[in-house]
């Protein structure tokens, strides 16, 4: 049996875990095929930009079951676990993948909403009579 690489990525609500097996290239998404969950070809580039700067993309199989957040952030989560996936397969593709930023979370998420205040920033109107 050959072996399978797991990982997990996150981004803002969204997360996203990856298995890599020994294949041809079949990517899928929460059991579906990746061109029909990510619809647009943007989404598509970059999901698979880790596997195309190490030139693997046709090298393995990548299952991806994502849960939360939206299609951007789950694309992104799934990036993040895929990179991730692939340095536990070859440690020697970390300066690669870590040039291309594809090994850094993106720890940006929604700001909390204040007490005495209508949002995170957002004060009430201030009336002065």
């Amino acid at each position: 049996m050959s072996e399978t690489y797991t990982a997990t990525g996150r981004r803002k609500t969204a997360v996203a875990r990856a298995w890599l097996t020994a294949g041809t290239g079949v990517i899928t998404i929460n059991n579906e095929p990746f061109e029909e969950v990510l619809t647009t070809l943007t989404l598509q580039g970059q999901l698979l930009e880790p596997l195309q700067e190490t030139n693997l993309k046709n090298k393995f199989d990548v299952r991806v079951i994502t849960k939360g957040g939206g299609l951007h952030g789950q694309a992104d989560a799934a990036k993040l676990a895929i990179a991730r996936a692939l340095l536990l397969h070859d440690a020697e593709l970390r300066p690669v993948l870590k040039a291309a930023g594809h090994l850094t979370r993106d720890s940006r998420a929604k700001e909390r909403k204040k007490p005495g205040q209508p949002g995170a920033r957002k004060r009430f109107q201030f009336s002065k009579r």
